[in-house]
């Protein structure tokens, strides 16, 4: 019998465990069941916190909904940390948390909870590509997972699972394969965006890392100050900063809301 807590962040939710004594075997297919919408509790994503093993308050580890270890996630690890502090075991409202792409640290607000990321990297602009035949232009960065992003004059009308499901597979991002985003721009620090993420091999509500790419590919192509604001599918708006030296980025958060949504147990 597994306890487990059901989270939203901005529209992106998760199943979080607590396994800081490694009781819980985690493997794909279990992961992958839990994260099912007909048949376990449905999810985005599965994430099970473990003791740190790099100086930091708590490991993050982050499983897709298809069972699949994945680097980091950005809206999970807002709720992770708002997991994390709910447990009680301290109250500092500031948390570092370790995780696959490095260390982050995460601050408890009454409503929202914002991450710093590691600093991106991999940024690549105007990348051509043939997209379903058409030939389109790409740019690229890792806010710790891969993200691919084209800008669009509008989003409505986009089939995103065959678009998407195009770009996340392209040889250009082989092997491991990208996140894909939509951006249109709704003014100079204000976007919108739709994202199909690796992993889901769906469209998300939300997805934190490619909000945060998002917001700094807008700023390489418009050159803008912070903060950009990132309307997202869920309905949610969500703010990301940074600090930039050249056109390398550091101090990257993003803020917004991660709320528990309900308490249970499942047979595993």
């Amino acid at each position: 019998m597994l306890k487990f807590t059901k989270m939203d962040g901005a529209g992106n939710d998760f199943v979080i465990i607590d396994n800081r004594d490694l009781n819980v075997s985690l493997d794909k297919d279990i992961v992958a069941k839990l994260c099912d919408r007909h048949r376990g509790i449905g999810a985005d994503g599965f994430m099970a916190v473990e003791s740190s093993q790099e100086n930091g308050d708590y490991r993050m580890r982050y499983y897709n909904s298809d069972g699949n270890e994945a680097e980091m996630c950005g809206n999970g690890a807002r709720c992770f940390a708002r997991f994390v502090y709910n447990l009680k075991d301290h109250e500092n409202k500031t948390i570092r948390i370790e995780t696959v792409a490095g260390m982050i640290t995460a601050e408890i607000f009454e409503n929202d909870v914002q991450i710093m990321l590691s600093n991106p990297f991999d940024l690549k602009l105007n990348i051509p590509v043939q997209i379903n035949g058409q030939p389109e232009l790409i740019h690229f960065i890792n806010t710790g997972v891969p993200h691919a992003i084209m800008v669009v004059d509008e989003l409505d009308s986009i089939n995103i699972k065959k678009i998407g499901s195009a770009i996340r597979h392209h040889e250009v991002f082989a092997p491991e394969g990208t996140n894909a985003n939509f951006q249109k721009k709704d003014s100079l620090n204000t976007l919108s965006i739709r994202t199909y993420e690796r992993g889901v091999e769906d469209e998300t509500l939300a997805c934190g890392t490619g909000i945060v790419a998002n917001a700094l590919i807008h700023d390489q192509l418009n050159d803008i100050s912070p903060p950009v604001f990132v309307n997202v599918q869920g309905g949610d708006t969500l703010k990301v900063c940074w600090a930039k030296e050249n056109d390398s980025y550091k101090n990257v958060t993003l803020t917004g809301p991660a709320e528990i949504v309900f308490e249970g147990k499942i047979n595993v």
